[in-house]
């Protein structure tokens, strides 16, 4: 940040009456007293957001300011400057009119990189004022612009794959071509652009096609020519060090790409399919840490729950929902939450998704006879104080994961069940006793990942008379309301009914691809266990005894929790009602 004298930014802030005239005083005579800038005990105090404070600066010494977060930059513009000097000096080139070429900073007095510039572009230099997160989000356009000349790079590609040709041709030699290392690093960097989950290569009888899934939506990304495949396979394999030669049976490896930006693992599958092998790539950030319970959706009760379930020494949680609803995401923000020195935390997973520092992580191989219940066995022995078992696939894996709980081991796991009361009776079934289940289970979690809007495009809308009848048909919509009128913010005093609680619909826009959406987040029902529903389970209750005392005592439904994310504007109805109705 730009450095100003402490007794010139306090003249100016006490002028505009931004801060009150205490606030500033008081943070005024600490900075003298330390020797620090007054810019940065206000920033410490959060008395002032870090943007507003930057402008300020930006106004008292007459440099320009510029946010760039919403700014599509034209990408000729953006490339005056290439790519590696952005990202050196933390600088992003936005405006050019005719020989004068603005250019954002976080330290416009550096004369230096601005001479530097004005050399290298042979244009004079307009330097603007931004914040670090502004120009960070601008510098990724960079990457972005990479997307107009994909298409093209691989038109190229393939043409020469064509012409070098040959049945017989050694299948590592093939994967060794240039043009073969091409086409797969950008498939490759073009997904993790695209942000997106999984690489789908599903070859047809003419043609292989790439889909990318992105927000839990699968998106055509391409189509190759079929003669593509046995390279790109063989590329694929080599990078996961799995065996060239073998196309009869499925295979399953990984492999990592890191740079100073990301690192990115990728867990591969190639299954033998009709017209050659499918291979899908599941893609894991692992800078992706520091998530939060608040992060990936919890509000309210439900976060106020699982701070209490994690805090207990003993017992078992459980987390349920079905593939790809998010579940090991949740466990995990759950591990690093408990993750500290006083405390052993071990695994048994299938696969390791994410590695963990100071986690034990165990990995299942049912082919050499390591299952989920032979390595929780064993973990036992390694005094653990916390356990996480990826799924509970069989009763002898409950019946360890209960037994542990039992004896003074917090247990983490997943099933797979529509609800939180449904879980109780599916226990029941595997095989294991009433009175253990109640005893052991502290909490359940149902749990489905929806889309987030996009903030920079969605638009604001209120239901019709039309509307809430057809919902009334499925849903139980008064008792909706009343949870909404309970939790939703009200400051104007109305009584909110449906007609004016406002929701959002998805539009479209550059930012979010048109799609309207932009990232996810998950959508729960949190069952805590009490005395009332330890009796019912130890009676041999339905899951829908259970889920009625559970609504007496606070519980809240998916669709209640999504429909309150819906009125504040993080996701849309329609979104909630297409999750948790499918």
């Amino acid at each position: 940040m730009i450095k100003i004298e402490n007794k010139k930014l306090r003249d100016f802030l006490l002028d505009t009456n931004f801060i009150k005239k205490d606030i500033i005083e008081n943070a005024f005579l600490e900075a003298e007293s330390k020797n620090e800038n007054l810019s940065t005990i206000l920033l410490e105090q959060k008395a002032i957001e870090e943007a507003d404070l930057q402008k300020f600066i930006a106004y008292i010494l007459g440099i320009p300011f510029v946010d760039l977060e919403k700014m599509i930059i034209n990408s000729d513009v953006l490339r005056i400057i290439p790519e590696p000097i952005a990202k050196k000096y933390t600088i992003v080139a936005f405006e050019k009119n005719g020989k004068e070429l603005k250019i954002a900073m976080l330290h416009p007095e550096d004369l230096q990189t601005i001479d530097f510039i004005s050399k290298k572009s042979g244009l004079k230099i307009v330097p603007c004022f931004s914040t670090k997160k502004s120009i960070l989000s601008a510098l990724r356009q960079y990457e972005k612009s990479l997307q107009a000349e994909f298409i093209n790079l691989i038109d190229e590609d393939t043409g020469k794959i064509h012409e070098e040709e040959n049945s017989d041709s050694d299948l590592e030699k093939v994967a060794q071509d240039i043009p073969v290392i091409r086409i797969v690093d950008t498939l490759l960097k073009y997904a993790i652009i695209q942000q997106a989950s999984d690489i789908h290569i599903e070859p047809t009888e003419k043609e292989v096609i790439v889909r990318y899934r992105i927000d839990g939506m699968l998106h055509d990304a391409m189509n190759l020519s079929a003669k593509v495949l046995p390279g790109i396979v063989a590329r694929i394999k080599i990078l996961s060090n799995l065996k060239l030669d073998e196309h009869r049976l499925p295979q399953d490896g990984r492999f990592k790409i890191q740079t100073n930006e990301y690192k990115i693992s990728f867990r591969v599958s190639i299954l033998p399919v009709f017209d050659g092998e499918k291979v899908v790539m599941r893609l894991l950030d692992e800078t992706s840490r520091g998530l939060t319970l608040e992060l990936i959706g919890f509000l309210g009760r439900d976060l106020e729950v699982m701070h209490r379930l994690i805090r207990k020494s003993n017992g078992i949680i459980l987390v349920t929902g079905p593939t790809g609803s998010g579940k090991t995401t949740t466990l995990y923000t759950i591990m690093d939450i408990l993750n500290s020195s006083d405390v052993n935390i071990s695994t048994v997973e299938d696969p390791v998704e994410y590695r963990m520092q100071r986690i034990n992580q165990t990995q299942v191989n049912a082919k050499i006879g390591m299952t989920f219940a032979t390595a929780l066995r064993s973990l036992l022995r390694q005094d653990p104080d916390i356990i996480m078992v990826g799924e509970i696939r069989d009763q002898e894996t409950m019946e360890i994961a209960l037994h542990a709980a039992m004896t003074g081991h917090l247990v983490l796991s997943t099933l797979h069940t529509n609800s939180a009361a449904a879980t109780i009776p599916r226990l029941v079934d595997m095989g294991a006793e009433p009175f253990l289940v109640a005893s052991t289970v502290n909490g359940i979690l149902a749990q489905r990942l929806v889309r987030k809007l996009c903030p920079d495009c969605r638009k604001e809308r209120f239901l019709s008379e039309k509307e809430v009848r057809a919902m009334k048909k499925s849903l139980h919509m008064d008792d909706i309301l009343k949870y909404l009128q309970e939790t939703l913010e009200n400051p104007k005093g109305k009584t909110q009914t449906w007609k004016n609680i406002a929701f959002f619909s998805p539009q479209g826009c550059e930012r979010c691809g048109g799609t309207g959406f932009k990232g996810r987040m998950s959508i729960f029902e949190t069952l805590e266990m009490s005395e009332s529903i330890r009796k019912a389970i130890s009676e041999r209750a339905t899951a829908e005894k259970i889920q009625e005392i559970s609504r007496k005592e606070g519980m809240h439904s998916m669709l209640e929790d999504g429909l309150l994310k819906a009125a504040r504007g993080i996701t849309s109805i329609e979104e909630i009602l297409r999750v948790v109705q499918e």
